[in-house]
């Protein structure tokens, strides 16, 4: 199968890429390399690979920096999946687009997920301007599906728990404030490529949940990471209401993998599991980024 990754300098594009080149024709372009928003650009590049599969982990995902840069933004999250997506139309290509948690407004009472079925309501410019790629995909491409995830870490890239690793080690004996009152599943991005690579040929369209089983706060994530990697740190709970941001996030980005397990195709596992086992096998890597 020809497969083309758009995003692939990203911590998601870098591991679907990695896995995904085992057993297909692989070519990963990252936002240099194709610009999504350009339809020319999009009509060269469909030319010149002719992909069955596109995986568009391109997004614009710095939540704060979207509420300022609101045109940039919407041009990565809306108007480039419409681009791709009448690209894929016009060449008979199944597109998979990766999506998010902040569709929702998270008001719904913990701990009660948000399944595929909920109604969306974004609190944010990012997550209305992610809203609007996958209703533009919508109209666009019959021979889709969009994946909504949450929380991603993984090597490539900066993410949550590599920040509090980093400040953990270079701050020896200084307490950081985590918020402790954000619920939600941290997902390894090399699981999420897991379970991307098992949807790839499979005649599953719409719309499909896709994170961690189970969930946590913040603070309660990085709490077990630090210990997970044997680093010791003082982290303190603290509230939303504590540490304000430019952007409102939801308060519960807890995603149910409804219609993954319906179609028993769900391949996500406890998020403890997950990053423990990322822990043990990338600490030497990680511990040696934090010099």
């Amino acid at each position: 199968m020809r497969i083309l990754i758009t995003g692939s300098g990203g911590q998601l594009g870098r591991d679907c890429a990695e896995r995904f080149s085992r057993n297909h024709q692989v070519v990963a372009c990252n936002s240099a390399a194709f610009d999504i928003t350009d339809p020319e650009r999009a009509k060269a590049v469909f030319a010149k690979h002719a992909p069955d599969v596109l995986v568009n982990c391109a997004a614009y995902t710095a939540v704060d920096r979207c509420e300022q840069d609101q045109s940039h933004c919407r041009a990565v999250n809306s108007t480039g999946p419409a681009v791709l997506a009448r690209q894929c139309e016009k060449t008979g290509c199944r597109l998979i687009h990766i999506s998010t948690d902040y569709v929702f407004d998270g008001k719904k009472k913990i701990p009660n997920p948000y399944t595929e079925y909920d109604l969306t309501c974004p609190l944010s410019v990012y997550g209305m301007s992610k809203l609007a790629g996958e209703q533009a995909i919508a109209e666009e491409l019959e021979n889709h599906l969009i994946i909504r995830t949450a929380w991603l870490y993984g090597m490539g890239g900066a993410n949550f728990l590599k920040t509090m690793l980093r400040l953990a080690v270079n701050n020896p004996g200084r307490s950081m404030n985590v918020v402790d009152d954000q619920m939600g599943s941290l997902t390894w991005s090399n699981r999420l490529a897991e379970q991307i690579e098992q949807l790839l040929d499979d005649a599953l369209t719409g719309i499909v949940h896709a994170t961690a089983e189970g969930f946590s706060s913040w603070y309660d994530g990085a709490v077990f990471f630090l210990q997970a990697m044997g680093v010791e740190a003082d982290i303190v709970p603290c509230s939303t209401s504590e540490y304000p941001t430019p952007a409102h996030r939801p308060a519960n980005s807890i995603l149910e993998n409804r219609r993954l397990k319906q179609a028993g195709l769900n391949r996500m596992v406890p998020w403890r599991q997950d990053v423990e086992t990322f822990a043990l096998k990338n600490r030497k890597e990680l511990l040696r980024a934090c010099k």
